[in-house]
């Protein structure tokens, strides 16, 4: 049972077994490498209680994905040399039991056990990157292990890496940049054609990892890093609906959001996930023992 009062999109903690759903949300709210605004360890939650306040027919997709059944997991707590570990033993075990697993930062270094678990389990795994950094530095403030190393860490499973969004970086990280498979924000803000482009790059099988800083932080201000000349909302969705479409899209995790008063970006970070899902559910439907019931005094 999670330490939260409610499921994502708002049941009742008890309402959705595990062994019906076809999703997993896996809540990580560790913080501990963030190296300008802290508070990504609030994320998780604040997700979860934004998602109370979807609706849960989606109209791009006519379709109902909660009714695959969604389970929320218990929230991974761990110190930093710890966390990897137990958070590849914890994904691996989802995996196994057929389920697609959302992973809910925290900072962006959760991704890396996550994605640890991922690529052992599917042959010929790619990323998609979806960041305003590039986040390939070998090491940062002492650590191998930092947000700021996140793709470092990844390139040791795959070299299947391809990044979106990317409109800061450090000067050493530079020359290990393939250009090839990264998508600068200054060259594709005005138009949608590299989308096709990203798809192609990919293999079959994708994990897609999403820093929320990614957007524009006109409409995600609620992150640790902002940095201005983002993407908008369209431009990732119609990004996700491609290689939905186009490829198997096995799990994705979203990082990174700090709350604050504002609670518009929790409830975009929430949108974005179950609209993600459906997107996925619709192109390649997703397994579940049986259909949830969703009615409103099951809420």
């Amino acid at each position: 049972m999670s330490k939260y009062p409610f499921s994502f999109c708002g049941l009742p903690v008890n309402s959705t077994e595990y062994v019906r759903s076809s999703t997993v949300i896996l809540p990580i709210p560790f913080d501990r490498t963030s190296t300008w605004i802290k508070g990504a360890d609030r994320g998780p939650k604040a997700i979860i209680e934004a998602s109370r306040y979807l609706e849960f027919y989606d109209i791009e997709t006519d379709s109902e994905v909660l009714k695959k059944g969604i389970f929320t997991a218990r929230p991974i707590h761990a110190t930093s040399s710890a966390l990897i570990k137990k958070t590849d033993l914890a994904v691996s075990k989802f995996l196994k039991d057929n389920k697609l697993v959302v992973a809910l930062g925290g900072e962006h270094s959760i991704s890396i056990g996550v994605i640890r678990s991922y690529a052992r389990h599917f042959k010929n795994l790619s990323i998609l990157h979806l960041d305003a950094h590039t986040d390939s530095r070998d090491s940062y403030e002492g650590s191998r292990y930092n947000h700021a190393c996140v793709i470092a860490r990844v390139r040791e499973f795959t070299e299947n890496i391809v990044s979106v969004g990317i409109r800061s970086m450090d000067a050493s990280e530079r020359p290990g940049i393939d250009n090839k498979k990264t998508f600068f924000a200054h060259k594709i803000y005005d138009s949608n054609k590299w989308i096709d482009r990203v798809v192609r790059l990919l293999t079959d099988c994708v994990y897609v990892t999403i820093d929320l800083d990614v957007f524009d932080p006109g409409i995600m201000p609620s992150t640790g890093t902002p940095e201005p000349g983002g993407l908008d909302w369209y431009q990732v969705m119609k990004l996700l609906f491609s290689v939905s479409k186009s490829k198997r899209i096995v799990g994705f995790d979203v990082v990174e959001l700090c709350p604050s008063a504002i609670k518009a970006p929790d409830f975009l970070a929430a949108k974005l996930v179950y609209t993600l899902l459906s997107y996925i559910n619709v192109h390649r439907p997703l397994h579940s023992a049986s259909t949830i019931d969703i009615t409103p005094e099951n809420r």
